[in-house]
């Protein structure tokens, strides 16, 4: 269950914003957003939001199933995405990644990951992974004017067209906050929000055991894993948790393939 969200705009002082800016997003400021993030998505949210099996069933009966044969409508499907990369972790990620044959979804940063790592941001999408927006500094959109929610979303688009020729058209919020309002701005320039169903918690931890176990005691049909790539205990969990996961009769899908043959709609939220 998720908390009640904010409906209403925040006004940010101009302190505030002086603050943020000086502060930038460093590591630590990232925990802390991490922490906020868990603690938001404890309890019960007042925002609409359509499932994996909705967004199948919504689409054309009989319709096939449109990315790499995988029918998750029959298969018994999960999504591993990770947040906040990429980082100097991504290149070991990506070749368990390979080696595993798994295909996850990337929610990218924009400021000192995606302009930092480029060819990482390519290497995603040629080896066949969903390259998304995680906006590009961070900030959470409930508090920053409509501008600078264009802003920060638009960035991260463009920075990652110019890279693997394709713009994207899934984002995640920072802590998962969002409202009415970043739904019509996401509608207009056309994302849909994918939030999630696991966290380990990785923020929080460098034992990459208590991870595996976090993400295994919470994982189910349909779901939705969160972890970051940019924490030193995430990688290395990331081989067992795959491994045991395919044990228990899961196949690994993209976000997209996991909707399928449903597509993510602009301005809709989703959710297992």
């Amino acid at each position: 269950m998720f908390p009640s969200i904010k409906k209403t705009r925040t006004p940010v002082s101009a302190t505030d914003k002086m603050r943020e800016r000086r502060r930038g997003f460093r590591p630590a400021a990232l925990v802390s957003a991490a922490v906020g993030m868990a603690l938001a998505l404890t309890g019960c949210a007042q925002v609409d939001t359509t499932s994996p099996s909705s967004a199948r069933k919504e689409a054309a009966q009989g319709a096939p199933a449109s990315f790499g044969g995988v029918d998750c409508r029959t298969a018994k499907c999960i999504a591993l995405t990770f947040d906040a990369g990429p980082s100097e972790n991504s290149p070991r990620l990506l070749d368990i990644l390979k080696e595993k044959k798994v295909h996850a979804t990337f929610f990218l940063l924009g400021k000192r990951h995606i302009e930092k790592y480029p060819q990482l941001v390519k290497r995603m999408s040629d080896e066949g992974h969903e390259v998304a927006s995680h906006t590009w500094d961070h900030k959470i959109l409930t508090d920053i004017s409509d501008d600078q929610v264009r802003d920060e979303l638009r960035r991260p688009n463009d920075a990652i067209k110019r890279i693997t020729g394709r713009k994207p058209t899934l984002m995640r919020p920072p802590q998962g906050r969002t409202d009415a309002n970043i739904h019509e701005i996401c509608k207009e320039l056309g994302l849909a929000e994918v939030l999630w169903s696991v966290t380990a918690k990785d923020y929080a931890t460098t034992d990459s055991a208590l991870i595996t176990k976090r993400v295994l005691d919470q994982a189910d049909r349909d779901g939705i894993i969160l972890l970051h790539d940019i924490y030193s205990g995430t990688v290395p969990a990331v081989p067992g948790i795959i491994d045991a996961l395919k044990k228990q009769g899961y196949t690994f899908v993209t976000v997209p393939q996991l909707l399928a043959p449903g597509r993510a709609e602009p301005g809709k939220v989703y959710r297992p």
